[in-house]
């Protein structure tokens, strides 16, 4: 015995079959119940992929279909003779004697489908690897990206009516008006942004926009310790731009109030020490990660976030400089490709996700300094797919010198809530205490 076995492709034909002879029985019933199920290229006989697709045209064009005028579309498409056409379709009809069960013959051909997605999926990675053409990580960005969009098609919703929702919606309502503490989200800790915003929600992507120096890093990490602080949960950090060590250094003297110079000057005063150890004591209490790879991608991300246990919010600094899992040339598409993938995260995780991102030069040739949305570098589909876009400005910005920064001063700063997808927009006021790296609530929050 020579070992030698043939694998077959998962199918049912049997089902690919019962599937069609339940349109053929009950056309508008079996189109309304397979709503988002089924494409023509989950069928593995390719005839019945053919079929099928036709069954789609002619029932969107709104014609009758029955054995006869099936055929006669098929007949003018090319994809069978009248003579064998009518034998064939003939017996499809007469294999199921109802149509109740279509979902079911439905989710059998959906499955199997998918297994051959994914058998596909591994020969091409397999092919690939066997080449060694590019590198092993390169290879391994791929096989997740790959893996990332099936499984991203692989979810359909349903449409279900208003009476189904709105009870639940109604609950939390009043849960919410009996406890403000039962938000679902995640707050700002800065009382004027959490006046418009109301809360950080799951799924949500929040963008940061600023020229380079207005501060974003340390305004999302300033966001990133008063979340970990509030809610206890575990809030992860991928700085592209610094490293862990100057992450946590800038934490350190925005929770400290030790000026950063002096952090990494070694010249810190005898009364800072007391403030550092009891802000080093609070930092190591929370459940905070940081990551400092570089060339980061989307799937990396995913792929370590997956194990995190009790994610409460993700704070990618800065978007310009990940890398897409796929090669692309144009960089307008590589950024485009990043933001939809960093919104599909979020929604898959169900947290939030802040992201800092880099403005064009805009604001500098124009009289009045403040970003606009048009101002986000690379791309508008970056503005698309964030559900909050918030803009730092400092006006001092533009008027420093080389001012001496050895008195604690705060310049007032501005967060601009241009997009909201959640409710209003507007500006808020904030404090800005370079030295400290730390933004801070004013009492003139929001106008």
């Amino acid at each position: 015995m020579d070992g030698d076995f043939t694998r077959k492709l998962p199918m049912s034909v049997e089902a690919e079959q019962a599937v069609l002879g339940s349109i053929l029985i009950k056309p508008a019933e079996c189109f309304e119940a397979l709503a988002g199920m089924l494409s023509p290229d989950d069928f593995a006989v390719e005839e019945h992929r053919l079929i099928y697709a036709a069954m789609q045209e002619m029932f969107l064009l709104s014609k009758k279909i029955d054995v006869v005028t099936l055929i006669h579309t098929l007949v003018q498409e090319g994809v069978r003779d009248e003579a064998g056409g009518t034998q064939y379709i003939a017996h499809i009809a007469e294999i199921v004697p109802s149509a109740a069960n279509v979902k079911d013959y439905a989710q059998i051909v959906h499955e199997k489908s998918l297994l051959r997605k994914l058998i596909g999926i591994c020969d091409e990675v397999s092919a690939a690897a066997y080449s060694e053409q590019g590198s092993a990580v390169q290879l391994l960005d791929r096989a997740e990206q790959l893996f990332f969009d099936l499984s991203e098609k692989r979810g359909s919703g349903n449409l279900r009516h208003i009476k189904e929702i709105i009870g639940g919606v109604y609950q939390n309502i009043v849960k919410l008006s009996e406890n403000k503490s039962d938000l679902t989200g995640i707050r700002t800790g800065f009382s004027g942004l959490d006046r418009v915003l109301v809360q950080m929600s799951k799924g949500d992507l929040l963008l940061i926009g600023a020229r380079p120096g207005m501060g974003k890093t340390s305004f999302a990490t300033n966001i990133a310790v008063n979340a970990a602080k509030a809610t206890r949960k575990n809030v992860c950090i991928f700085s592209i731009e610094m490293s862990c060590d100057q992450i946590v250094t800038r934490m350190l003297s925005s929770e400290a109030l030790v000026d950063s110079y002096a952090l990494r000057s070694g010249e810190i005063k005898a009364n800072d020490w007391e403030r550092l150890a009891e802000a080093a004591s609070q930092l190591a209490g929370c459940e905070i990660y940081v990551d400092d790879t570089s060339s980061i991608t989307v799937m990396d991300m995913k792929s370590k976030l997956r194990r995190v246990k009790n994610l409460g919010l993700v704070v990618v600094d800065y978007l310009q400089l990940m890398q897409s899992s796929r090669r692309i040339e144009n960089r307008v598409q590589e950024v485009s490709d990043i933001s939809r993938n960093l919104k599909i995260m979020a929604k898959e995780l169900g947290v939030p996700i802040i992201c800092c991102a880099q403005l064009s030069r805009g604001p500098e040739g124009r009289t009045s300094k403040k970003p606009m949305l048009s101002d986000l570098r690379d791309s508008g589909a970056i503005e698309q797919d964030a559900d909050v876009v918030m803009f730092l400005y400092r006006d001092e910005y533009y008027k420093e010198t080389t001012g001496d920064n050895s008195e604690m001063e705060a310049n007032t700063a501005e967060v601009i809530v241009a997009k909201n997808r959640h409710g209003s927009t507007g500006n808020i006021k904030m404090g800005w205490i370079g030295q400290f790296t730390k933004f801070r609530t004013l009492d003139e929050a929001s106008h």
